[in-house]
């Protein structure tokens, strides 16, 4: 492998590197860099998440850039204002030591006012998010004119989040002198129309094999009932009392709700999502990366840009909708040479749900029993038992207290006090899985789940549409969703539950905006989607047992269909079956000293 020096980066950026530690180059740095050096020609780089993307595309810019210019040279599109915070870091960090050089994030959630102050001090980089990217660019505060590279981060990602039209826009108003480099970890058709319509005969490089898993993650599943999915999430972390990681859920709702049973069961914990605001969010991740917290609970989109290289733990709450998006979800881990373990929590009937991941990541998951309660209290109580052993003692700060002590304790043995100091720090854990009950999946549930197929579980704050569009129109989940935010319906609406169907579909919206999405929907008769014209109609779930339709309150059209799978329906989550007691002694990131009250 060679070295940062004979990719051909000048002595200043070296520098950097050296004093940020870097070594060696990764596959997609040791590839991209020298290309982007060398040639002006667009380029289509494929590499997973965590492997140093960053950097592949942001140091051969540094290297290619007017400094006696504060003109902006380099416009970088991220899908998440995290991921272009930390960008920005990293591109700070790297020009170091380049004299004249202003990089500027821009980002929705924070004041627009202090960015624009920042573009016109004059930035040779601009890192933003495609919505206030646009928002600078209508306000003529963010000019492009002169912009040399184009760089699309994570563009899969933010086609998956509907920002179509707002790379159309930021595309459209760059020079077609410009030079496009174009980063994603996933494939879909519409990275390749970005590439058709925007790139010209780009070069195309690949680190790795696509869509694999990296060696250093073990995949592992748990097949539970729906209703005991919180409780075997929670005996998952106790079975490991070092865990440091992050559950994944599918919404928001789901998000919050998680992350505050495990506060109120005494773990250390805290969620990431959309509605946090960024001081919010900066709070959480800055407690995540000192480890004050050791789980945190987040939403894809939120998660994005994470820069955490010790995560011990991947945990799918719910599997995503998407099946690239367990690729970047399971990237988390396994980074900088250490070894991490991905987990998927199924219900009996998601199991087929791993075959296509399996296909993609080029691994087989390895099925895992969920840990009984005897299990748990041997692995804790040894975890405890090392942890005094390895206890380093201040001899002068107890000294003075130890006559004291060894008189009051000296009717009792040796045995006597271990059993008796283990009792104090243990009973409560020992009590808590007393006679607890087997969480793991039997014949007998799966043949209730097949039983009940086709019933939806009701959610009482998300409203059921029908819309006449399927599979047959190239629809897909992430089409589905573009499609709605293109309406314009609420900002950070709610998307619950997606069942594309043949000829027509389902989805579900935070039951809030049910009349202005009906409006959305109907204000504009020209509505089309791949030459179709779009209907959309509010629909009620069936109760259980009454068929398999869905009856329309629109007018009495019953839609008949393929029931979709049980991902996305919601249920409160039940505690462990062991013991409805909370308690705060014992097991992973439950401290009796610290409470789980969320940073304001």
């Amino acid at each position: 492998m060679s070295t940062f020096k004979d990719l051909g980066l000048k002595s200043e950026i070296i520098q950097a590197l050296t004093d940020l530690g870097y070594e060696k180059p990764t596959e997609i740095q040791e590839k991209a860099i020298p290309q982007v050096i060398a040639s002006d020609q667009d380029l289509k780089a494929f590499a997973q998440t965590g492997t140093g993307k960053t950097a592949a595309f942001s140091l051969p810019i540094l290297q290619k850039l007017d400094l006696d210019s504060n003109q902006v040279q380099a416009i970088i599109l991220s899908p998440t204002r995290e991921l272009a915070i930390q960008i920005a870091r990293n591109i700070e960090e790297f020009s170091t030591h380049l004299k004249g050089f202003r990089v500027a994030a821009v980002y929705g959630g924070s004041d627009i006012n202090g960015q624009i102050r920042s573009l016109n001090k004059g930035v040779q980089i601009v890192v933003g998010t495609p919505g206030r990217t646009v928002d600078l660019i209508k306000r003529r505060k963010l000019k492009l004119d002169s912009v040399k590279w184009l760089v699309l981060d994570e563009a899969d990602e933010m086609l998956n989040m509907g920002f179509k039209d707002e790379l159309d826009q930021v595309l459209q108003v760059t020079p077609d002198t410009k030079q496009t480099l174009l980063f994603s970890a996933t494939f879909p058709k519409e990275v390749d129309r970005i590439a058709r319509n925007y790139m010209n005969d780009p070069a195309q490089i690949d680190a790795g094999k696509r869509n694999s898993s990296t060696n250093n993650v073990s995949h592992e599943y748990y097949v539970v009932t729906d209703r005991n999915r919180y409780p075997a999430l929670k005996r998952i972390a106790d079975i490991n009392p070092d865990i440091y990681g992050i559950i994944f859920c599918r919404t928001r709702r789901e998000t919050q709700e998680v992350a505050d049973k495990l506060i109120q069961d005494g773990y250390s914990a805290d969620s990431l999502h959309g509605e946090l605001s960024q001081a919010q969010r900066d709070m959480v991740m800055q407690k995540f990366r000192k480890k004050t917290l050791q789980i945190l609970v987040a939403t894809d989109v939120a998660a994005r840009g994470l820069d955490v290289d010790s995560l011990t733990h991947v945990i799918n709450y719910k599997l995503p909708d998407q099946v690239e998006s367990y690729t970047h979800r399971s990237g988390r881990t396994g980074r900088a040479n250490s070894t991490g373990i991905s987990i998927a929590i199924v219900s009996p009937g998601e199991r087929r749900k791993l075959g296509p991941i399996e296909r993609i990541i080029g691994k087989k998951f390895v099925q895992m029993q969920v840990p009984d309660g005897k299990e748990i209290c041997k692995k804790q109580l040894l975890k405890l038992v090392d942890k005094v052993n390895d206890f380093e003692v201040n001899e002068s700060q107890i000294s003075e207290y130890l006559p004291t002590i060894q008189e009051k304790l000296e009717g009792l043995d040796r045995d006597e006090l271990i059993k008796r100091f283990v009792s104090i720090e243990f009973n409560s854990f020992l009590s808590y899985y007393e006679n607890a009950n087997d969480l793991n999946s039997t014949s007998k549930d799966r043949g209730r789940e097949r039983e009940t197929n086709g019933r939806q579980r009701n959610d009482e704050n998300m409203s059921r549409f029908f819309i006449n569009i399927g599979r047959k129109d190239k629809l897909n989940p992430a089409r589905l969703i573009g499609l709605i935010n293109e309406q314009n319906i609420a900002k950070n609406i709610e998307i619950g539950q997606i069942e594309i169907l043949d000829t027509f579909s389902f989805f579900e919206l935070d039951k809030n905006f049910e009349s202005e999405t009906l409006a959305a929907f109907t204000r504009d008769s020209d509505i089309s989607f791949e030459g179709r014209g779009v209907n959309v109609e509010k629909t009620e779930k069936k109760r259980a047992g009454s068929g398999g339709g869905r009856k329309s309150s629109g007018g009495g059209r019953n839609h008949r269909g393929r029931s979709g799978d049980d991902e996305g329906r919601r249920s409160k989550p039940s505690g462990d079956s062991g013991s409805s007691k909370s308690f705060n002694k014992g097991g992973f990131g439950r401290d009796r000293n610290k409470g789980g009250r969320r940073g304001n």
